[in-house]
């Protein structure tokens, strides 16, 4: 029997369906993938701006397209059939954000990279040094917490504060663009590392879809893929080390909270990641939701609120702690992405992300947009 890569629940996503020009609204039932697309729920906006999600894709008329098993095999990039279903990014016309530094050990290689100024090959001391100075027991801090702000005194004082270690532990969280609307990638699809990058890696993460009120209503896997030389050499890079073509992944599907699966399930999630290499490299990790620094619901209120509006929602990358420092070419050269490694990304509630590497400019160029598709939906009078 084949592996199955998504959950139980309520789940709600987007394929491409033969026969159709515009990327089509599916959820799961008994095994089976139904469009459920339909005229003012053609988008996954849409749906999840009417205020009822769950209900409507729990009732929703639809029509099976296939085994869903077998949909989800069809949709790895390697060996799709394009004349058979496959699925796409679970979002649409959301805003793409992340936020960052969220785990304590990613914080202390944000602060390693930064330190490092790019270079992988001081990492590995700079790590020592670093733990050295600061110890591990940030975890225990609250952001800007009276005790957190004496930390911080404390190591201005020792001279090894950083930009990283203020959005770790400061009053104020991380939070910045990922990607544009549509430019997500999903399961099986390709994500895409910048050509001038040589230190690079995997996020494995938890995405929230908050409506245009600030409302969570479900989670989804995310892979924030990240280029460590790029940021490290300046924070101000940012944009270049997050936002590149593929650079994004999203799904399987997005689980809506039905009141069985519920905010409090995603902060107790257990998220595991592989990657395999065709060089026989295998890397293993796990990020605990229960460690993060700042709760989802103080993130989500750090994006959209009087200060930031969203009509279209968004979806919200919450951070990792996982930061790889295995070895793959030699002892101290720490781990980087090569072309054709396999990403996956799984917890039990919410399946297994999985998806290829390749360069940004070798990935399938991302070519339709909202305006396309809001054209395609007049088309075939859907709005």
């Amino acid at each position: 029997m084949s592996t199955r890569h998504y959950p139980d629940g309520v789940l709600l996503g987007r394929a491409q369906i033969p026969g159709h020009s515009h990327p089509r609204v599916v959820t799961v039932r008994d095994g089976e993938l139904f469009d459920i697309t339909a005229k003012g729920f053609a988008t996954v906006r849409d749906i999840a701006e009417s205020g009822r999600a769950a209900e409507y894709v729990r009732n929703a008329d639809g029509v099976s397209v296939g085994d869903a098993n077998d949909i989800v095999a069809n949709s790895v990039a390697a060996s799709r059939d394009p004349a058979k279903p496959s699925l796409l990014s679970p979002i649409d016309l959301q805003s793409i954000k992340a936020s960052g530094v969220t785990f304590v050990v990613s914080l202390l290689e944000r602060v390693i990279e930064e330190q490092a100024r790019g270079d992988k090959s001081r990492a590995d001391a700079l790590r020592g040094e670093i733990l050295e100075l600061i110890g591990t027991d940030l975890s225990e801090l609250v952001p800007g917490s009276e005790t957190a702000m004496k930390v911080k005194a404390a190591l201005i004082e020792k001279g090894v504060w950083s930009q990283y270690l203020e959005v770790g532990i400061g009053p104020d969280a991380e939070i910045f663009t990922k990607g544009q609307p549509m430019s997500s990638v999903g399961y099986g699809a390709e994500v895409g590392l910048h050509p001038v990058s040589s230190w690079n890696n995997p996020e494995p993460e938890v995405a929230l879809v908050v409506t245009s009120k600030g409302e969570i209503i479900g989670a989804t896997l995310g892979n924030d893929v990240n280029l460590r030389d790029v940021e490290g050499r300046s924070a101000l890079l940012l944009g270049k080390a997050k936002d590149n073509n593929a650079s994004a992944s999203l799904g399987p599907f997005v689980r809506l909270f039905d009141g069985e699966f519920t905010l409090d399930s995603v902060k107790q999630f257990e998220i595991a990641l592989r990657v395999e290499g065709q060089d026989g490299f295998v890397l293993e990790g796990h990020s605990s939701m229960n460690q993060i620094s700042r709760t989802p619901e103080s993130l989500v209120a750090a994006t959209i609120g009087g200060h930031h509006q969203y009509p279209d929602g968004l979806v919200l990358y919450l951070g990792t702690m996982f930061a790889p420092v295995k070895d793959r070419d030699g002892v101290g050269k720490g781990f980087t992405h090569k072309l054709g490694d396999v990403v996956s990304i799984s917890t039990s509630t919410l399946g297994t992300l999985s998806n290829s590497v390749n360069l940004s400019t070798k990935c399938p160029p991302w070519t339709y947009g909202a305006s396309h598709l809001l054209r395609d939906l007049a088309k075939a009078d859907l709005l």
